[in-house]
């Protein structure tokens, strides 16, 4: 299976804009420039897609994780924060957050699974970057 997106830039780094469009097109020729991806300008940013995609992909695993203990999940909500820093030009870290409701798991079983998770996801095992996590059972 391959997934595509695409990337289009005119003018300089600092002055100029672009657009990205997803195979799905969910996005479509969405905007991007220098100050949505280090001030707060109009659009997205590639660090927000990650955060995205790693949010998504690690909520999933563990909606999986979940289920293969015979245990529907009511609800898994994941934020990701992925850290910037403009000087290195480096992500120096992703911060995970996240809250489950899910009746009949114990805490025990419910870390081991948010581990698996932590480690297995596709988008962890493909980014090279520190990832800490604080998960709650509720």
């Amino acid at each position: 299976m391959k997934r595509n997106a695409t990337a289009v830039w005119n003018g300089t780094g600092k002055d100029g804009k672009g657009t990205l469009t997803t195979q799905s097109t969910t996005l479509n020729q969405t905007q991007y420039s220098f100050k949505s991806r280090f001030e707060e300008g109009v659009g997205t940013n590639p660090e927000e897609l990650i955060a995205a995609a790693h949010a998504g992909c690690f909520t999933m695993k563990l909606s999986f994780n979940i289920s293969a203990e015979n245990i529907s999940p009511d609800e898994i909500t994941t934020t990701a924060t992925v850290d910037l820093n403009p000087e290195k030009g480096e992500i120096v870290g992703i911060h995970l957050v996240c809250k489950v409701k899910a009746s009949g798991l114990s805490q025990e079983k419910f870390d081991a699974l948010v581990a698996d998770a932590k480690a297995n996801c596709p988008i962890s095992k493909l980014l090279n970057t520190n990832i800490t996590l604080e998960a709650t059972l509720g």
